[in-house]
């Protein structure tokens, strides 16, 4: 009887700006392995994956932040080839990453971390990668793997959807006894997500081709990538990778669907009215019957690698005089701000405070701004850890101890917070998740300072392939496959 097939799991998975200041460290990573490692996978108990020995490596996963510190990547990086050393032979490996990491002082991350796993396991078994489509495809990470898939969702609802689809393609192909035909088209398109939400078209339309593509007879996974945005690396823009049974099939889907990519160039828009932080604020201001009234403080949005503590944003607000008075509530979430909250930590809830925050990591101007006024709730968070909540008139200012997004109701209710009783809710964050997305009665983007910048025009580029749109416009995109 025929062994059972055996496919190893692994990968180290954040979105790394090389714009922001902030390093990110194997502190902020939860890092599973063994059977909490296989847990996370609930596919593994279905029909398709059975008679399949799964073999957990190691898996490392973080809020996107600044580039990775050398030290934690090769960790990790070290135990996964050792891990494959040891569980040798292997048939496939389930490749689960995010796709736009950077480790200071390297190029292409992700290529590394396959040419790596390439000299252990050789050229024989087949690799799967499941990604994000905010990921970056070089040529070395595709030429290194067999299969590659994305997420097909902007907010992200699909992430468990896109690793089962990695897995079972992966799987179909190995009890097929076949190497699958690949082809990649990269598109000279390099913009932010909030311009590329499948919320809104272009977008939308664009990825509904995606199931119409799959659907032919020899075609096996189609996939996007949108690129990122706030990383100076040559391999940032966006993509196509196709796979198929026949290389015709494979070159042809991808080309058709770069050509429909490049085609929309400019129909793309931010998802929401923008403005500077004044002109969102005036606007929430004169809306009073849109309530809550989002304002996203975008450019230092931690979910897209920002430090999480740049002030501009709060010191706007703090600037007006109906939210220091209290006539208008408001909420600011958040702050990253360890030191602050270690001196709240101790203090009962009503005390008066005065204190200093952010400013620490990005050190854009205006630095660390002065709070007064009343210490209003402590909570542990699972992801912030322990919070604070500092009320400055009709302001509650969210102070965290490990850097967070406050994308989810049930991080504002912990720190006593309804966000249907306020006014103003200013947020870390870029396009609005779900739950928030449903809780407004307004929202306006602020192309706020940060380490992630929505106005890609401000960031000093310097290594980029260009042409890129839209930093260039005046050219033509020559839609080449490779093999």
């Amino acid at each position: 009887m025929p062994r059972p097939l055996r496919v190893a799991i692994g990968g180290v998975h954040i979105e790394s700006s090389t714009f922001s200041p902030h390093v990110s460290g194997a502190a902020d990573f939860e890092v599973t392995r063994g059977e909490a490692l296989l847990s996370r996978y609930g596919w593994r108990s279905g029909p398709w994956a059975a008679e399949v020995e799964w073999v957990p490596l190691v898996h490392a996963r973080a809020l996107p932040g600044g580039a990775v510190e050398p030290g934690a990547y090769d960790a990790w990086k070290r135990e996964i080839l050792d891990g494959l050393a040891a569980a040798a032979p292997v048939d496939g490996m389930l490749l689960d990453i995010h796709g736009a990491m950077s480790v200071l002082g390297r190029d292409d991350a992700e290529g590394d971390l396959i040419e790596s796993i390439r000299d252990v396991i050789g050229p024989g078994p087949l690799v799967s990668a499941a990604m994000d489509l905010h990921g970056n495809v070089s040529h070395a990470l595709f030429d290194g793997c067999d299969l590659l898939t994305c997420y097909r969702t902007a907010p992200h609802v699909d992430v468990w959807e896109t690793r089962e689809r990695a897995a079972r393609n992966l799987v179909d192909a190995l009890r097929a006894g076949t190497r699958p035909a690949k082809a990649l088209v990269h598109v000279p398109i390099l913009l932010p997500g909030e311009m590329t939400s499948t919320r809104e078209e272009p977008a939308s339309s664009l990825y509904a081709r995606i199931p119409e593509v799959e659907a032919r007879a020899e075609v096996i996974d189609a996939a996007i990538w949108i690129g990122f945005a706030w990383a100076d690396e040559p391999r940032c823009k966006g993509a196509v990778v196709t796979t198929a049974n026949s290389q015709t099939a494979a070159d042809e889907a991808a080309l058709e669907l770069a050509g429909s990519f490049w085609a929309a160039r400019d129909e793309f828009a931010f998802v929401a009215p923008t403005g500077s932080m004044d002109e969102c604020l005036d606007q929430a201001l004169k809306s009073p019957g849109k309530r809550p009234f989002f304002i996203s403080d975008s450019g230092d949005n931690p979910g897209a690698g920002g430090a999480d503590d740049v002030t501009y944003a709060l010191s706007r607000l703090l600037a007006r005089k109906e939210i220091r008075d209290g006539s208008v509530r408001a909420v600011y979430a958040s702050l990253f701000a360890p030191g602050a909250v270690g001196q709240l930590a101790g203090l009962p809830v009503g005390s008066y405070v005065s204190l200093y925050a952010g400013g620490l990591v990005d050190t854009r101007e205006p630095g660390p701004v002065l709070l007064q006024g009343t210490l209003e709730a402590l909570a542990d968070d699972p992801d912030g850890g322990m919070c604070a909540s500092v009320r400055v008139g009709g302001l509650s200012v969210f102070l965290t101890s490990r850097r967070m997004q406050y994308r989810e109701l049930a991080s504002y209710a912990r720190l006593g917070v309804t966000v249907s009783g306020v006014d103003v809710v200013t947020v870390k964050i870029g396009y609005l998740e779900p739950e928030l997305f449903e809780a407004a009665g307004g929202w306006m983007l602020a192309l706020t300072p940060g380490g992630v910048d929505q106005d890609l025009l401000r960031l000093p580029y310097e290594r980029l392939e260009r042409p890129v749109f839209p930093l260039d416009r005046d050219f033509l995109a020559e839609l080449r496959v490779r093999r």
